[in-house]
């Protein structure tokens, strides 16, 4: 395999913005081909200066927003659904300014935030009416979405490859795809290799994390289970590391598991190098 390799910012914490630059030219001198960039700021002005340094290091970028509780697409609030869906049309708006052709993360519902039974159908009815529209506003920028699931910890909506596929399919719009992460998914799945499979052509983004979101190849995910599977299906698309630190206090991650950041950036760079060589 030689697909790209990306890097998630999330590293560094949520403040994303111009003090990251030199991180972004640490990440090229270390040999990644792209970054993941997390959208916060949903004012579109304040990623020009990002789409400019991007350029100028040749890096591919990917958008992922995340929405928190004040967002959430499958409130029983009818207001708060439509601010959600604006919010996430803006944050689109800023992948466009970036030049990303993806915007990828769990944005089909509010992070944490649960009702306290499982999901009704009146909820897949909401999260389907609102990213039905979202894809529709994204096809006209030439952005894809890759909605992705949550462990049953962070997510009710959906929290396995199955439940995923279900809720793309009942969207049913073209420019509504998936992604997966392996730490989500070390967590609810019986098999990593056939949840990939399932997802087959509709797989637009991969997110490889260990378990303990720490160094790649340091843990217990099956990493080199996880390509081969990528290769069976003929996947072409970017594999990012996402990895976090204290500085991501929505992590819960209290404990110091790495010597730095450039160090985890490194060594996991080298990890997945070495596994792809191998697949």
């Amino acid at each position: 395999m030689k697909n790209k390799i990306g890097m998630n910012l999330l590293l560094w914490g949520t403040e994303i913005d111009e003090s990251l630059f030199p991180v972004l030219e640490d990440i090229k001198k270390a040999g990644y081909d792209g970054v993941e960039i997390p959208i916060f700021d949903t004012n579109p002005s304040h990623w020009k200066s990002w789409r400019k340094k991007l350029d100028e290091l040749e890096l591919d970028r990917i958008a992922v927003t995340i929405n928190g509780p004040d967002h959430n697409q499958i409130s029983t609030d009818p207001s708060q659904r439509k601010n959600t869906l604006e919010r996430n049309k803006q944050a689109l708006e800023c992948a466009s300014v970036l030049g990303s052709t993806l915007m990828t993360g769990p944005f089909h519902s509010a992070l944490g935030a649960f009702s306290g039974t499982k999901v009704s159908a009146e909820e897949k009815l909401w999260a389907k009416e609102n990213l039905h529209a979202l894809a529709q506003y994204a096809e006209t920028l030439g952005i894809t979405l890759g909605l992705e699931y949550l462990n049953r910890f962070e997510s009710y909506l959906v929290s396995c490859a199955d439940e995923l596929i279900e809720l793309v399919n009942d969207i049913n719009h073209p420019a509504c795809k998936m992604m997966f992460d392996t730490f989500h998914a070390n967590i609810e799945e019986k098999n990593m290799a056939t949840a990939i499979e399932k997802m087959g052509d509709r797989l637009v983004h991969v997110q490889l994390s260990e378990n303990d979101r720490a160094t790649l190849g340091r843990g217990h995910v099956d990493f080199p289970l996880v390509l081969q599977a990528l290769k069976n299906i003929n996947y072409q698309g970017m594999i990012s590391i996402e990895a976090f630190s204290t500085k991501l206090s929505a992590a819960n991650i209290w404990r110091k598991m790495f010597e730095s950041e450039m160090q985890l950036v490194t060594d996991s760079f080298n990890y997945i190098k070495s596994i792809q060589h191998e697949n």
